[in-house]
């Protein structure tokens, strides 16, 4: 990364070549269209070589960097282009568990997944619905709470309880 910094292009390659799967991975499971997700990957790399200079190794790993750029690359855009999907009724719906991409820090930790599945399970369903939506579907709270027609007050002490919950449960 401090090569990137630096503005050194065969720096900035090697970087790509270690991590692009693993990001557009990423990508990919938010916004679930290859070629929407191929030139997000590209924005990202854009991003990277502006920002380089911003990673703090004493905050983070520079994947765990790397993935919260493309993950909130990701999430800006589905926000952008308000996308039609639409929740019915008055309660969140299940989402489903199989592959589950943990946020921020654990996001490409993949040994993580099943201390954060076995965790999510274990919060109250709309706790466990609401973080689901917002983290791994790209759902802001307000999106959220129109949705299900709560409070957005509501909405964010759900999301804030199951954090709470989940950073209990997984001892942090």
């Amino acid at each position: 990364m401090s090569g990137v910094a630096r503005g050194d292009r065969p720096a900035l390659h090697t970087v790509y070549e270690m991590t692009s799967a693993k990001l557009f991975a990423t990508i990919v499971r938010i916004v679930r269209e290859r070629e929407r997700a191929e030139d997000l990957l590209q924005d990202v790399y854009v991003k990277v070589w502006k920002r380089a200079g911003r990673f703090d190794p004493a905050k983070g790993s520079p994947i765990t960097w790397l993935c919260a750029i493309a993950r909130n690359t990701a999430l800006n855009d589905l926000r952008r282009s308000a996308r039609g999907e639409e929740l019915a009724g008055d309660t969140l719906p299940e989402v489903e568990d199989d592959d589950i991409k943990p946020a921020d820090e654990w996001l490409c930790d993949m040994e993580d997944n099943r201390a954060l599945a076995r965790c999510l399970e274990e919060l109250q369903g709309d706790h466990r619905r609401s973080i689901k939506l917002a983290f791994f579907e790209g759902y802001s709270h307000s999106e959220l709470a129109e949705k299900v027609n709560v409070p957005l007050g509501t909405m964010k002490s759900w999301i804030r309880r199951g954090l709470a919950g989940l950073k209990g449960c997984l001892g942090g």
